[in-house]
């Protein structure tokens, strides 16, 4: 017994209160930008990595300068027009929504015109312009017929070049420039984005992890007190009337309350490991022993064959739930428990001749702790929940599952332990 208090003792100091688990879980979902930062793998590419690249171009404007180009107002406009273009893309290529625009199409459009007319026109270093534009189409195209409009690119870059005279070889380099430059750009920053996205969607897995084993916790811890807590309350009850006139049965009472410690002790263990498996028989014969020390008649019928060990773990939530609802808030004085089991479906229905439904309540803060959350649950196990007025007065629960789950949906059920309770 002194083991267990010392079990006690250390599991309740570590358990968070209720009315701090919204703002722990906030605090848990807030990635920290600290961690963040360290675990990225070296800062994200921007505008700023492709700019320093229009140094490739001061070989024409060197020639404006030096008045080496003919009609230098043309020339000059045309780079301001093209540096200023070319600026507009790489800002762009790094936001999805304005990278896939049809406004940037038409700037890259703008831009190869002006490129190809510069370059058809003047020669020479202006050539250097093709690189720049096959980096931008890398930088906004990616995937998006882009293999095709750098082969386009590439040997207008070689055939414009062949038209002055040169050697050959300087011809295949400009077009291998430009060739390569827009598909090493395209490759690289998608290969970035799609690193940062696994990234990304790894974090939030394990996040969605954490979530789902906060929200099991929570979901058996307030089952499993909800239930055992009432028990313990009706017995001492009966146990505080029966001691006047029947020790005997007091005791028995007060022995009962002990065995029913010592399960709640067992089940906390389990809950926390997440290992804890439920039995419809067990369940059955608790709630039996319940409603008489709440002064309520049982009566349990079983037919059928036998359950699955799934099968039989889930309605036993369902009883226990359903039975802890008759002794809070029912009021009766008879309930029927019928398990009506064959060989593809089993049919739980609880029924008790109390007042019905009590009165609406405000939700629970720990979510999947009612009816909705357990009619979910059945549901995706193939199964279905209805509760409502008895047929003679009274309330009424009723749950039905396949036999033979699929999919293993029964047991990822079982997991999150589910619950039941009144409106």
């Amino acid at each position: 017994m002194n083991g267990e208090n010392e079990t006690v003792a250390r599991l309740l100091p570590k358990l968070p209160r209720l009315s701090e688990l919204p703002e722990r879980k906030k605090a848990a979902s807030a990635p920290k930008k600290c961690d963040r930062d360290a675990d990225l793998p070296g800062p994200p590419a921007s505008a700023y990595t492709l700019l320093p690249w229009l140094l490739m171009g001061l070989g024409a404007f060197s020639n404006l300068v030096q008045g080496r180009t003919p009609n230098p107002w043309i020339g000059g406009a045309g780079l301001l027009a093209f540096n200023s273009l070319y600026i507009t893309i790489s800002f762009r290529a790094f936001v999805k929504e304005k990278r896939e625009s049809r406004t940037t199409l038409v700037i890259l459009a703008a831009m190869a015109a002006i490129t190809y007319a510069l370059t058809i026109f003047y020669g020479g270093t202006w050539l250097f312009f093709f690189p720049l534009l096959s980096l931008a189409c890398g930088a906004v195209l990616r995937d998006r017929g882009l293999g095709l409009t750098i082969m386009v690119l590439a040997s207008s870059a070689g055939a414009i070049s062949g038209m002055e005279a040169g050697a050959v070889w300087d011809n295949v380099t400009l077009a291998y420039g430009t060739f390569l430059s827009g598909m090493v750009t395209a490759a690289v920053l998608s290969l970035s984005q799609t690193v940062r996205e696994l990234r990304d969607t790894r974090q939030e897995l394990a996040r969605t992890a954490v979530e789902k084993e906060r929200l099991r916790f929570s979901r058996d811890l307030h089952d499993l007190l909800g239930h055992t807590l009432s028990v313990i309350v009706v017995k001492s009850e009966a146990a505080r009337r029966l001691a006047p006139r029947d020790l005997d049965a007091a005791l028995g009472q007060v022995a009962d309350i002990e065995s029913v410690g010592r399960q709640a002790l067992t089940e906390i263990r389990e809950a926390v490991t997440g290992y804890r498996e439920g039995s419809l028989g067990t369940e059955l014969d608790r709630a039996r022993s319940a409603l008489l020390a709440a002064e309520v008649e049982p009566v349990v019928r079983l037919s059928g064959p036998p359950l699955p060990s799934q099968v039989e773990a889930l309605l036993g939530w369902v009883v226990r739930e359903a039975v802890t609802n008759v002794v809070r808030h029912s009021g009766a004085t008879r309930c029927e428990i019928a398990v009506d089991g064959a060989p593809d479906r089993v049919r739980l229905k609880i029924t008790d001749d109390g007042r019905g439904a009590p009165p609406a309540a405000p939700a629970p803060r720990i979510g999947g702790t009612g009816l909705k959350g357990l009619t979910e649950r059945l549901t995706t196990a193939g199964g279905s929940l209805e509760a409502g007025p008895g047929p003679r007065g009274g309330f009424q629960v009723t749950a039905e599952l396949p036999v033979d789950p699929v999919d293993g949906e029964l047991e990822a059920e079982l997991e999150t332990g589910p619950g039941v309770a009144r409106g």
